[in-house]
């Protein structure tokens, strides 16, 4: 009797602990002043809007993607999962897979940006995209061709570490209540 009880306490505090875990990773850092985490903002919402928009919708289907690509929703373009086979390794094993992740962490991962949603997590799939794109894609054409990708590797990494701030979703889910 006595284990059971002490069997169920120890599962309701590992619980605990794993949402306790949670929702730091979800709860973004925030400045002293409203206008800092404004100008924190900003970078955050460009990168999100410029990665769903013009790089993520030209291979993945979103409801603004161009309709000659002929995408259904959350379907990857034809001709990506060929370009990541071509990186070798495990890329060319699971070729659509990585492929629909990448597409997926850009189009998708635009709009949990913009909208400060998860900020955290989505900003580990860009800068996990961004670097298989600058050091397999990019690499040998020039520092030129790899500047996109490393503006939004270093926006990504800027957000991965402090969240959304206070112009996010993410601030007001873990926004504590007055009662």
């Amino acid at each position: 009797m006595y284990a059971g009880i002490r069997c169920n306490f120890v599962r309701q505090s590992q619980n605990i602990n794993i949402m306790g875990h949670l929702s730091n990773l979800t709860k973004p850092i925030t400045m002293s002043f409203w206008w800092q985490d404004f100008l924190l903002a900003i970078p955050r919402i460009i990168c999100g809007l410029l990665l769903t928009k013009y790089f993520g919708a030209s291979k993945f289907g979103m409801p603004w993607s161009e309709t000659d690509l002929n995408l259904g929703l959350f379907e990857v373009v034809h001709w990506f999962p060929e370009d990541v086979a071509e990186y070798g390794g495990l890329f060319a094993v699971f070729p659509v897979f990585f492929a629909w992740i990448g597409a997926f962490s850009e189009a998708v991962g635009g709009v949990f940006l913009v909208l400060g949603l998860q900020t955290r997590a989505f900003s580990f799939l860009v800068v996990c995209t961004m670097l298989v794109a600058i050091f397999f894609q990019q690499f040998g054409q020039g520092v030129w061709n790899m500047l996109p990708a490393m503006g939004f590797l270093w926006v990504s990494l800027f957000t991965l570490i402090l969240g959304s701030g206070r112009f996010g979703i993410d601030y007001f889910l873990t926004k504590k209540r007055k009662s």
